[in-house]
Parts: C-alpha cells; structure tokens; sequence
C-alpha cells in the first residue's frame, strides 16, 4: 500500500524556528576529533543533549504548544511519552502558562519521572509500553477536553524538531551524511523535510536498535505495522509502530537504513564519555553506534546526540562492562 503523504514543507519548518527561538538553545556542532580518528571520516556532533530538559524533544514540543489556540491553551495537554517529549512539554508548558499532564510507561527512566514532576507536569503512570500510554492519553484528552500532543505523529511536533536540520546546514555546511536515530519517527521526518529541499545531495542514513526495528518492519509492509519489541538501552527508541505521518514524510527521502545491536549501543555511550566528555542516553549514542558499526560510509557525517537522560545506574552498569569489539578502538 502506497502511502500518500501529508503536507509539510520547508516553510513550515523555517516558521516553527523563528516561533520557539526565543525558547530554545542554538546547540553547537563541532568536529569530534577523537571520534573522528577512530572512525576514519570527519564526525561532527549536533550537540541537543544541552537543551535545558536534556534532548531535542524541546523543539517540537515548543512548536506544539505555540501553536494552541488561547482557548487550547486554557484547556491544557495530555501526551504519553517515554520521557523526553514529555519533558519538553513539562518545561516549556511551565515556561508559556499550559497544564501538561503526561503518560508515562510504568517502566520509564526513574530520572525523568522525577524531573517531569519537578518541572510541574502531573504524570501517569500507566502500561508497559509506548502504546497503553498512548492509549491512557487519549482517554485523558477525551475525558478533559484538552488537546492530545503526539511525540511524533504530528505536524506541529514534526515541524519543530526539523528546526534542528536548518541549524545544522548553517553550522556544518561541508558534510556529506547526516545519521539521524529513528524510534517513532517525528526527527527523521522532520530532518529529511529540511535536508533534502536544501541539500539534495547530503545522504540521510536512519538508524534504529535491532530490538526496535519499526521503521525497517514498515518499509518491508510498505505502511507502519506493529514490529517486534525486546529490551533496549535506547528506550527512547523503543517504538513498536512508527508513526503513521512521520513513514509518508520519510519514506522515499530516507536513502539508507542501518540497525544497531544492544553490544554497538553500549560501545558508542562508552566513547562518548570517555572520549568526548559526554553522557548520552542509548536514542542519543545511536547515530554513533551506526558509524562505529562500520555499516556508514562517508567522508563527513553529522551525528545528532539527541539526550542525556540515562538512569545514573543504568550508565554506571554501561561504563563499567566491556565487549569484545571495544578492544579494537583501544589503541586508536
């Protein structure tokens, strides 16, 4: 089944930038240059995870909610989320006087359901995935009249993280691939919107955990359909359906796709702190993990680092284990 896609263009992703920069840091983008010399190519990091909330999910979310109407607003809004969008509206609902009450998977990151309540949100607890949050929130949404903000099944959303695209041509105009982690969709969406109206020729390489594999499984079906879950320590990512909107935005602009294993995971969330000096959680060492694979071929890539909200326990046990294939960027 062909999927017919939605309207978005470059306009609407060049107006949610210049809605929500009052609001948003401009994230730097510099070379790696360790990262680089291991990997063998050029490798820059488009920096998100110093959004105040720790992740990229801010854009969108800020786009969403200036995008309410006063009686909308007046009314509040109710998203699931596996923690970041869900603390991207927390903060920027706070920030622009919005109720937020977000659905959390009984399962989320102890250190965002702590942060989301700190940040004023009211947060449910409900289900063990993604999708009986989703289900729970709009129930809620119905039940109080306020509006359901999708974390990626959504043009408002969508729109708001391709303002991380525009950034990145300015900072890195020189680049010939851009690695972007997919879960449900809502960042490639946005990304490929950008990239490919501006610089046709940069390469767009989508990567997703082998155990969350919903965009591969959707490509294969040729619409989204419900693909296998197993655990992963890219919990952001851990989608079992991509989204609806996000697959008919990407799907023939996306020109590779590449999944990483639990093992290239936990290498690229060891380099980054050891290496670099960064803490990322498992969605923002993805793009990493794919270049470490040996599975992106390029010569200057960009890799978003998407967050920082790991558990503290979960990165100990990380930074504490070590595999095999780690031995061979030891002496690099």
């Amino acid at each position: 089944m062909k999927t017919t896609a939605p309207a978005l263009s470059l306009d609407d992703v060049q107006a949610a930038r210049r809605r929500i920069a009052s609001g948003l840091r401009l994230t730097p983008c510099p070379i790696a240059p360790a990262l680089s010399e291991i990997a063998g190519m050029e490798i820059r990091l488009k920096r998100d995870d110093l959004q105040r909330t720790g992740s990229f999910k801010e854009r969108g979310a800020r786009n969403a909610l200036l995008c309410l109407t006063a009686e909308e607003r007046a009314r509040g809004v109710v998203a699931a989320s596996a923690g970041n969008h869900a603390l991207g509206l927390a903060y920027h609902g706070a920030q622009l006087g919005v109720s937020v009450t977000v659905v959390m998977p009984a399962g989320a990151p102890a250190v965002k359901i702590n942060r989301c309540r700190g940040l004023g949100a009211n947060v449910v607890l409900h289900g063990e995935n993604f999708e009986a949050a989703q289900g729970h929130a709009r129930e809620l949404a119905l039940a109080g009249q306020a509006t359901l903000v999708h974390p990626f099944d959504d043009l408002r959303v969508i729109a708001g993280q391709g303002t991380m695209a525009l950034e990145i041509l300015e900072q890195a105009p020189d680049f010939d691939t851009l690695v972007v982690p997919v879960g449900g969709g809502g960042l490639l969406a946005g990304i490929v919107t950008v990239v490919k109206a501006l610089r046709p020729d940069v390469r767009i390489v989508a990567v997703e955990p082998a155990g969350a594999a919903s965009f591969q499984a959707a490509r294969l079906h040729g619409q989204p359909v419900n693909a296998p879950l197993t655990a992963t320590l890219a919990d952001g990512l851990s989608v079992a359906c991509v989204g609806t909107t996000t697959f008919a935005l990407s799907q023939h602009l996306v020109d590779d796709l590449v999944t990483v294993t639990e093992e290239e995971l936990a290498l690229a969330v060891r380099l980054l702190a050891c290496r670099v000096g960064i803490v990322a959680e498992g969605a923002g060492a993805a793009a990493l993990a794919a270049v470490l694979s040996g599975r992106v071929k390029a010569c200057s890539v960009v890799l978003p680092i998407g967050g920082r909200n790991i558990d503290a326990a979960v990165h100990q046990n990380v930074m504490g284990c070590e595999c095999a294939s780690e031995k061979i960027f030891r002496a690099a």
